[in-house]
C-alpha cells in the first residue's frame, strides 16, 4: 500500500441537483452518501488517512457520524482541495468527490497499482458518440472523458494549485505545469451524481430506510413589561413580552429544539448562543427558518408537529389558527400536519402566578425519500 491520504470533497451546495436535500446527504439505507463512500473506500483500500472536506456549518453535525479529519471547504472545488492539501503529509494523495459513490474494486485496484507511474494517475472513458464543438467536428478518438478518483504526487499537486487559475480537476492543474500523466481505464459505473436524474444510473446506492425519528423541545420565559410579545411567530396583543436575549418566543424555541433533537443535533443554545450579540432581539422565526433549512439540506423531511403552549395568561385560543398557519409556512408542510394545544397550570407554580409562559413541542421526521423523485 503506497503512502497515501484520501481526500473526499463534499462541501458543495448541490445547486444543480434540483431539490432541497444536498446530494452528499441523500441516504443509502441508513447512511448519508458521504459516509457511505468514506466507509467503502476505507474498507476497500485499508486506509486510515481520510480527510473529509465539508461545509463549515455541517462539520459539527458530521462529527456525530464518524471520526474522520474534517476540513472546512471553500466556495469552489479548488479552494476546498487547497485547504485539504495543507493537512496532507503523505507522498501521494487520492482525491475524489463524494458524488461519485460507486467505485468498483478492480477500478480502485488499477489506480493503486499505477501509483507512482506518473505525477498523476487519471481514469478515463472513451467517447462513443459523435462530438461537435462550436459547430466543428472533433475526432472522438482524441477525446477522453476524465473521472475521479485521481492519485497525485502531493507536492506536485500542491505546486500546480499555487496560482489563481481555476481547474475543474486535478489532472488539468498538473498538466498546466508540465507534469506527467498516466491514463488508465475508468469505469462506466463510476457515475458522478450531478443532476437528480443521475440517480437512475447509480446502481450501488439503495433507497433510504423508512425509519422515523422523534424530538422533544421545551422552553420557558418570564414576562417583561413594555415589550412586544411573540408566540408561535404571531404578535400577541398584550402590553408585555418575554425577558430574553432574543424575542423570547418560547413556542418557536421549543419547536427548534424538537427538530434539532429529532435529527440528533444538540439544541438551540448551541446553534444560537444567548451571549452572541448577533442574536440579540432576533426574530425567532429567523432562527426556526435556519433550523428547518439545515434539516432539509442534510436529508430529512418533517412528518408532523405537536406544540403545547402552557400559560395562565395571555389567552392562547384566539391565536391558535394564526400560529398553525405561521408554523406551516416556515416549515413548508401542510397545516394538517401541525397541532397546536393550549393549557394552563390551574394557577399553580410560576405560570399559575402569571409570571411567564412555557411551551413544549414534539417533532417527527424521516429521511428524505429520493426514490420517489426518480424512476427506479
Amino acid at each position: 500500500m503506497p503512502d497515501l491520504t484520501l481526500i473526499l470533497l463534499g462541501a458543495g451546495n448541490s445547486s444543480r441537483f434540483g431539490i432541497r436535500a444536498k446530494k452528499q446527504w441523500l441516504r443509502t439505507e441508513n447512511e448519508p452518501l458521504w459516509l457511505f463512500l468514506a466507509n467503502r473506500l476505507k474498507n476497500k483500500l485499508k486506509i486510515n488517512n481520510i480527510i473529509m472536506v465539508a461545509n463549515k456549518n455541517e462539520i459539527p453535525y458530521m462529527k456525530n457520524f464518524a471520526d474522520f479529519f474534517y476540513v472546512e471547504g471553500g466556495d469552489e472545488r479548488q479552494l476546498s482541495l487547497k485547504n485539504a492539501l495543507k493537512k496532507v503529509q503523505s507522498e501521494y494523495v487520492m482525491v475524489t468527490d463524494v458524488a461519485r459513490a460507486c467505485l468498483e474494486d478492480d477500478f480502485l485496484q488499477r489506480l493503486l497499482q499505477n501509483t507512482g507511474a506518473a505525477d498523476i494517475i487519471v481514469p478515463y472513458l472513451k467517447a462513443t458518440d459523435t462530438i461537435h464543438y462550436k459547430e466543428k467536428l472533433i475526432d472522438r478518438r482524441d477525446v477522453k472523458l476524465i473521472q475521479t478518483p485521481q492519485i497525485s504526487r502531493t507536492k506536485i499537486l500542491q505546486k500546480a494549485l499555487e496560482g489563481d487559475e481555476i481547474f475543474t480537476d486535478d489532472s488539468s492543474a498538473i498538466l498546466s505545469i508540465g507534469g506527467s500523466i498516466k491514463y488508465i481505464k475508468g469505469s462506466s459505473k463510476a457515475v458522478k451524481l450531478t443532476y437528480l436524474d443521475d440517480l437512475n444510473l447509480i446502481e450501488c446506492i439503495k433507497p433510504p430506510l423508512k425509519d422515523t425519528f422523534c424530538g422533544l423541545g421545551y422552553d420557558v420565559h418570564r414576562f417583561e413589561e413594555d415589550k412586544k410579545m411573540f408566540l408561535g411567530g404571531v404578535e400577541i396583543n398584550v402590553p408585555y413580552g418575554f425577558k430574553a436575549h432574543s424575542d423570547g418566543d418560547v413556542a418557536l424555541h421549543a419547536l427548534c429544539d424538537a427538530l434539532l433533537g429529532a435529527i440528533g443535533y444538540g439544541d438551540i443554545g448551541e446553534l444560537f448562543p444567548d451571549n452572541d450579540e448577533q442574536y440579540k432581539n432576533v426574530d425567532s422565526k429567523e432562527l426556526l427558518r435556519k433550523v428547518v433549512l439545515f434539516l432539509y439540506s442534510v436529508g430529512y423531511e418533517i412528518c408532523n408537529i405537536d406544540l403545547t403552549i402552557i400559560a395562565q395568561k395571555p389567552k392562547i385560543t384566539p391565536y391558535k389558527d394564526k400560529i398553525r398557519k405561521m408554523v406551516s409556512s416556515i416549515l413548508d408542510i401542510p397545516i394538517y400536519k401541525i397541532n397546536i394545544k393550549a393549557t394552563t397550570t390551574e394557577k399553580m407554580g410560576f405560570i399559575g402566578r402569571e409570571e411567564g409562559v412555557a411551551a413544549q413541542a414534539v417533532a417527527g421526521v424521516k429521511y428524505f425519500d429520493w426514490s420517489k423523485e426518480v424512476k427506479i
